[in-house]
């Protein structure tokens, strides 16, 4: 249920700070994007305590012995997690159909304050149309 949510982190993150990125179910980690983690490879997961949790957790250690930089968004007060990321986003505890909407806007935030950081203009991104085409 949240693979949704890392493709719009991940477009969040390519529309405003220009940085690539791509989100992926948790399930598919091994077929490809692990071969592209070592220490200089940030590796943001929704570590939430609903779904697939202990698959998550999983692929949270194998970023790890990796050298990947991990910030995860996790279930708050959860302390698992927490040991193994560098850097831990808490949001409440809520009914599994809401975790998309709360876990959507912290990485909506993260892309933000990327972009502020690196000097881009959030309020004008370049290159995108945000009209629709009729035909």
């Amino acid at each position: 249920m949240v693979f949704p949510v890392a493709l719009e982190g991940a477009l969040k993150l390519k529309e405003i700070s220009y940085i690539h990125a791509e989100g992926y179910p948790a399930a598919e980690m091994k077929h490809g994007p692990i071969a592209l983690i070592d220490d200089e490879m940030p590796v943001v997961v929704i570590a939430t305590k609903h779904g697939s949790y202990e698959k998550v957790v999983s692929n949270i250690q194998e970023v790890r012995a990796r050298k990947g930089k991990i910030i995860a968004i996790v279930t708050e007060g959860d302390t698992q997690v927490k040991e193994l990321a560098d850097y831990v986003i808490e949001i409440p505890e809520t009914d599994e159909i809401l975790v998309p909407l709360v876990s959507v806007v912290p990485l909506q935030l993260l892309a933000y304050h990327i972009a502020v950081l690196r000097g881009c203009n959030v309020d004008q991104p370049r290159n995108l149309a945000k009209s629709v085409t009729v035909e």
